[in-house]
């Protein structure tokens, strides 16, 4: 168990966060199948992020770490200069790497195994599994299941589809693109509500010729990447748990510096007006991200639900604790795909929510959460799930007296290391 900080003081302060944990996976894919050398300059350090690069160079890629610049190096091998690795390929937790890299590797000329932890292996792949063989592929499960390990076998050919998205999901999205650049034809992917599009954005990047028409997303295979220079902007999901504090803990100012502004990812900001926050937005001259400002806040209830879901899918733990703080009730649905993250975060933000004294309701896809609550001391645990152990760092941080304990600290290290460190800095002195 680890003790959280709790009873913040006020505070006034400014800090950055790490970079975006969507764009530095990307990256190093991307980079990987270029061809050239590309460099990723504030890549996030994460477990999550490090699998990725491990599995890559496990695929025959030299990728290395400048140690004065931190900077991330990749020796692209281009789309048909990978190898096989005589190793499983271990993705840790990260179901971005499993979901991403099973759309790569279903176009290759070699047999790939695709693993994760004991978290992630529980995880469900029909999703993205079922496009792909659709295109062709021979992807399966354990044992013919829809869990990992994922076996994919080669195939002579990959062929284009136009895929109707069952639900909004960037990852799904993410593995037919990457497939879709192996296959014979012209893949058209239709969302049913638009999701995070950095991998479109950095496709075109690279020299992709893709085509965004409102939720119809358009690629023919075939096509050459280029190796490039890539500046990772902070990431707005890390940026989420001191947004919140801003807005929770009396007499307290933060400025959270370079978040990445990108229009898919920014409903939060949405959330926080809806919600009467005060929110300061000043936009930096790269055009991709900028400073964020809040302040105390007396929050009122809202409703978030339909497209809004998939622009904050990976801060609505953090937004249920800014509900339990709001004048009124607060209702969040459409959600459901919570259910399927590192731990069904419906139930468990509800269960640790509600050990610290809120008053929250799981619901079939999201939560009726009844605002105005104290929060009190207790011991919490994050199902090994770093959002939701995140999320109760801050909630800790407005219990008044005694301890909160939380139980798998350490898991916060898949995309955030220095997040505890932060929290110190910020309010420990």
């Amino acid at each position: 168990m680890t003790e959280l900080l709790t009873n913040a003081p006020s505070v006034q302060h400014s800090l950055s966060v790490p970079g975006d944990k969507s764009i530095s996976h990307r990256a190093v894919i991307l980079g990987s199948i270029a061809e050239g050398q590309s460099r990723v300059k504030g890549f996030l350090f994460g477990e999550d992020c490090i699998a990725t690069i491990n599995v890559m160079r496990q695929l025959g890629v030299p990728i290395t770490i400048d140690s004065e610049t931190n900077e991330v190096i990749i020796e692209g091998r281009g789309l048909t200069g990978l190898q096989a690795s005589t190793q499983l390929l271990d993705c840790g937790n990260s179901g971005t790497t499993m979901r991403l890299l099973s759309g790569l590797l279903a176009g290759q000329a070699f047999k790939s195994q695709l693993i994760g932890d004991a978290s992630l292996n529980k995880r469900p792949m029909a999703r993205v599994m079922n496009p792909l063989i659709s295109m062709g592929a021979n992807i399966e499960g354990y044992q013919g299941s829809e869990l990992p390990p994922l076996t994919i076998q080669p195939v002579e050919a990959l062929t284009a589809i136009r895929y109707e998205m069952p639900v909004a999901s960037a990852q799904v999205k993410s593995a037919i693109l990457l497939a879709a650049l192996q296959a014979d034809g012209e893949t058209e992917v239709i969302e049913q509500a638009v999701s995070r599009n950095h991998t479109e954005e950095m496709l075109q990047l690279f020299g992709v010729d893709l085509k965004v028409e409102g939720k119809h997303i358009k690629l023919n295979g075939g096509q050459t990447l280029k190796g490039q220079t890539i500046e990772v902007p902070g990431d707005i999901s890390s940026a989420a748990y001191f947004l919140a504090a801003g807005l929770l803990l009396a007499d307290t100012e933060l400025k959270i510096e370079n978040v990445g502004l990108n229009e898919t990812r920014s409903g939060i900001l949405e959330v926080i007006q809806a919600m009467g926050g005060q929110l300061e937005v000043q936009p930096r001259a790269n055009g991709i991200s900028a400073d964020i400002t809040v302040r105390s806040s007396r929050l009122k209830s809202t409703v978030i639900e339909g497209e809004l879901i998939p622009r904050l899918i990976d801060e609505l733990p953090i937004i249920a604790l800014m509900a339990t703080q709001a004048e009124g009730v607060t209702l969040i649905k459409d959600a459901a795909e919570l259910k399927v993250k590192e731990t069904d975060r419906v139930v468990a933000v509800a269960d640790q929510l509600n050990a610290l004294g809120a008053e929250v309701t799981a619901t079939a896809d999201g939560w009726e959460i009844k605002g105005g609550s104290q929060l009190r001391e207790a011991a919490v645990k994050s199902y090994g799930d770093h959002r939701i152990g995140m999320m109760l760092q801050i909630a800790a941080l407005l219990v008044k007296a005694g301890r909160v304990d939380l139980e798998d600290a350490t898991c916060v290290n898949i995309g955030y290391p220095e997040f505890f460190e932060t929290v110190q800095a910020i309010w420990g002195a």
